[in-house]
């Protein structure tokens, strides 16, 4: 059965998350997701909240914009979280909106370079290794975290253009595709992704997540799940198809899981 999952995005007020997670795991939603967005919530802070609210519920963060965080402070977060709630935790990371990332004075020149450099990083950093490296971004010296997860996570990269979508297939255990993906957008995606994992020598499994606006009728949404589903993807995350004041989002996360759910 396809991993179906349901946006609750930073557009929502804070206080309205733990309802909303309890209603996202009442009603039968396998992973409930987080946005990161400037300047809006901490999508470590409120993932933290989230997993202490639920019992089984799966929470991701897509993405943490790699330009605002440093790698060793990214692992040490994601490294609590998971020893906290082992295989609960999806951490997502991505360039972030440039324009956001030069308001804030941390733009890359070279997006692409800083994600390989802050991925091989971030992923080796959880896996317990011991790491010093002088990137053009990333520069860390006998850097060791002191509670590394017992298994790491998987690392998931968010992918807008296929230079990205090939480098998250290189260096990530997943790729987050965005809202506006078609089904012939994530089997292209899929096809680049598998390609770059056996160029790059990797055998291990490797996770699309893909983002998609509902319509509100629950057997088109079911429908567009499974036709995504399909061409490749593994995950499928519902997102409302406009954020306004009135949004609620814990009607939004029952719809995704007692009627969306049911016509897959």
């Amino acid at each position: 059965m396809t991993t179906l999952g349901a946006v609750f995005p930073p557009t929502c007020p804070p206080e309205l998350l733990v309802p909303a997670a309890r209603a996202a795991e009442e009603a039968g939603v396998d992973e409930l997701w987080l946005w990161e967005d400037c300047f809006k919530e901490s999508g470590v802070a409120a993932a933290a909240i989230a997993l202490t609210a639920t019992t089984r519920l799966r929470v991701g963060v897509g993405v943490m914009p790699v330009p605002l965080r440093n790698v060793a402070l990214t692992a040490m977060e994601v490294a609590t979280l998971e020893r906290a709630f082992p295989g609960r935790f999806v951490p997502g990371i991505g360039h972030g909106v440039q324009d956001w990332m030069g308001q804030v004075g941390n733009r890359a020149e070279s997006p692409l370079t800083l994600l390989r450099e802050y991925a091989t990083a971030l992923r080796a950093l959880l896996a317990g290794e011991r790491v010093t490296t002088e990137g053009r971004y990333v520069r860390l010296h006998d850097v060791a975290l002191d509670w590394p997860p017992a298994a790491a996570p998987l690392v998931l990269s968010a992918a807008t253009g296929p230079r990205t979508v090939r480098l998250t297939g290189e260096v990530a255990d997943g790729t987050i595709l965005e809202a506006i993906s078609t089904p012939d957008d994530v089997r292209t995606a899929r096809a680049v992704v598998d390609e770059a994992r056996v160029a790059s020598g990797r055998a291990d499994g490797h996770v699309v997540v893909v983002n998609l606006a509902t319509t509100g009728d629950a057997r088109a949404d079911a429908d567009a799940v499974r036709a995504r589903a399909d061409a490749g993807a593994d995950t499928v995350v519902l997102q409302p198809a406009e954020e306004d004041a009135a949004f609620d989002a814990e009607a939004f996360v029952r719809y995704v899981g007692t009627q969306v759910r049911p016509l897959l």
